[in-house]
């Protein structure tokens, strides 16, 4: 699964998987599967570890579409819920009717304690998956494709070839939340990302002292120009992708980060170069459409990019913000994908910590 920042970073069900015994016969492997899910929805810890011992599946979905795992988290059995995780359970498996992950299940149900071990499963699992696919070199194209693609402007929204939202209306608000943030200190602004220009139009109206935005789309860059955006005192374009005119920028007092058609390790990536494009005591944030389309998995990457950028000496204060009344159903009309599904979405706020100066 990919991700600009409307889009979703990928998960790999199940990728973690530790060594199981081999699988019984289809029958007995059914059998054991069902019971397992009995034992798990009862809360009989006993019962669970010797059908996993016996070499029950522990990703069988029962008649319900649930696999013991979700059964366990909605019942807030979290010793369970740490069998079966060490068993093998993906933390991010998906039921067949609702399409919600145990995690999603503990935290309808308010189980705390279930919540937070899967919570620091899903954690523990990407950033080992993100060491991985460094360490291995491999990455996907990202934005490659979409450089190359035509897109359409009207007045709510911006799209793609494919139907997709590059950017709506409807989150002007938010562009409005994070511009008032990052330009809290005043100064030198700095924003990746033009889109529409939602951010860059409330930025200004904090007169910076410079106001600096990277694009790389032609067919976005041409509008702004055409639009007077080359024209303001204050604002200087950079054309290019972020990752090529990085030798082209200074430090910051405010950077607010926004790309399309980019990948979790892309936002990972540019966030090695903050230490050197944020000045001390400057704020950072970016959008954060992480997994927009399902509560836990948005929660367990606010908690992965919290952690990332804390190890980077960060801190990230994440301020909730209500969005369900501008999402009405006819905001998505014509469009391919609804990137954002949640009533709140959570505004990060980035500083240096004083102490990693």
């Amino acid at each position: 699964m990919g991700l600009h920042s409307r889009q979703t970073p990928k998960i790999q069900l199940g990728s973690l998987k530790s060594s199981t015994p081999p699988p019984p016969a289809p029958s007995t492997a059914m059998d054991s599967g069902e019971k397992l899910c009995s034992a798990a929805r009862d809360g009989d810890e006993d019962k669970v570890q010797s059908l996993i011992d016996a070499g029950a599946d522990v990703t069988h979905f029962d008649a319900d579409g649930l696999t013991p795992l979700m059964h366990a988290a909605k019942r807030g059995h979290a010793a369970i819920v740490r069998l079966l995780l060490e068993a093998g359970a993906p933390w991010n498996a998906l039921s067949r009717e609702k399409f919600l992950c145990a995690g999603d299940f503990a935290m309808e149900a308010g189980h705390q304690e279930a919540f937070e071990v899967l919570l620091n499963a899903g954690v523990q699992a990407e950033l080992v998956l993100g060491m991985i696919a460094r360490k291995s070199g491999k990455r996907d194209d990202s934005n490659g494709d979409y450089l190359e693609d035509r897109i359409t402007f009207s007045e709510d929204k911006l799209m793609d070839s494919s139907s997709k939202a590059v950017m709506m209306a409807w989150e002007k608000p938010l562009m409005e939340a994070h511009a008032k943030a990052v330009c809290s200190n005043g100064g030198h602004i700095l924003n990746i990302g033009f889109g529409m220009g939602l951010v860059d139009t409330a930025i200004q109206q904090y007169s910076p002292a410079t106001h600096t935005i990277i694009e790389a789309h032609t067919d976005v860059y041409d509008r702004m120009l055409r639009t007077g955006w080359g024209e303001k005192e204050n604002v200087r374009i950079v054309f290019g992708r972020w990752q090529d005119v990085l030798p082209q920028l200074d430090s910051y007092d405010g950077i607010f980060f926004d790309t399309y058609g980019e990948y979790y390790e892309d936002l990972r990536e540019f966030h090695q170069h903050l230490p050197r494009l944020l000045k001390p005591g400057g704020i950072y944030s970016f959008f954060n459409g992480l997994c927009g389309d399902n509560a836990f998995f948005h929660v367990v990457y606010c908690h992965l990019v919290s952690l990332e950028l804390e190890n980077l000496g960060f801190w990230t204060q994440l301020i909730p913000l209500p969005v369900k009344a501008c999402l009405a159903e006819d905001v998505w009309e014509g469009v391919r994908q609804k990137y954002w599904q949640l009533d709140t979405y959570y505004l990060p706020v980035c500083q240096p910590n004083e102490n990693s100066e």
